[in-house]
């Protein structure tokens, strides 16, 4: 039996207290990616906001809080490109120092359903998976080398968990893409599997599913109201209601935590 240390615990303020740490989040200037980025700053973290486009990352990280006195900034990191992924890394390293946190969260891909999805658009939207396992095994050796502590975060999906409903999309819009729903699979078990073979090296790893989440800006007409009926909680998410999760999994909250899947998605997958 392992003895506790007593002295060594910490109240609720300072668990989820991410000053002192970098964190990067791909995808930082998408809908969800830039509240899961203040999330992060507004726990204290200095906080890289990854896109494909410097000037769509200097802006994301440009707005986020800094009442901590942290330094925020902009990378380009593209997923499918793996040179870009190290040499983003190593902006972010030689900018902050170190690399605390990982949030993988940008994804791209074809949105061809399954009646017309053809197998090399099928391959480009896993191709997001194999981005976020370089990056992620990219970031475990920086904290071996550094003898540190890490945090990866993996998004997924509920999608990755069950199947869409096709009367929620029929007459309205393509059904859920078909290589989305296996990305996100993967990427759930990715998780499972990366966290058993570096929790030796203190590398944390664990994944956050949203459910619905839709960007009011660019949701087709009527979808909203069919999927708000599969959802028990009879509404979509809202983008801060992913705050309190990213901090969680990114911080010392969960620290007793690795290999697992939270979701977040109003009941949706509990019937």
């Amino acid at each position: 039996m392992v003895a506790v240390n007593m002295s060594s615990e910490q109240v609720v303020s300072q668990l989820f207290d991410l000053s002192g740490r970098t964190a990067l989040i791909t995808g930082a200037s998408g809908y969800l990616g830039a509240a899961m980025a203040a999330a992060l700053a507004e726990a204290g973290a200095n906080v890289a906001c990854a896109s494909r486009d410097q000037n769509r990352a200097d802006s994301a990280a440009k707005g986020l809080p800094s009442t901590h006195g942290q330094e925020h900034f902009g990378v380009v990191l593209d997923h499918f490109d793996e040179s870009s992924l190290e040499q983003g890394l190593q902006r972010v390293i030689e900018r902050a120092g170190r690399v605390d946190v990982l949030v993988n969260n940008g994804q791209r891909g074809p949105a061809n359903d399954l009646t017309d999805v053809t197998p090399e658009q099928f391959k480009a939207q896993l191709a997001n998976a194999a981005g976020y396992f370089h990056l992620a095994r990219l970031v475990r050796d920086h904290a071996v080398e550094r003898a540190a502590p890490a945090t990866v975060v993996m998004i997924g999906s509920m999608y990755g968990l069950v199947g869409s409903y096709p009367d929620a999309y029929k007459d309205i819009c393509s059904a859920s893409p078909v290589a989305y729903h296996a990305l996100k699979g993967g990427v759930i078990h990715m998780t499972r599997h990366l966290a058993v073979y570096w929790a030796k090296d203190r590398v944390r790893v664990n994944c956050l599913s949203p459910g619905a989440f839709p960007n009011p800006v660019t949701v087709p007409e009527g979808l909203v109201d069919r999927l708000t009926s599969k959802c028990p909680m009879g509404r979509m998410g809202l983008a801060h209601e992913l705050k309190g999760a990213v901090v969680f999994l990114a911080s010392d909250a969960s620290s007793y935590m690795t290999g697992q899947n939270l979701v977040i998605d109003g009941g949706w997958t509990a019937w």
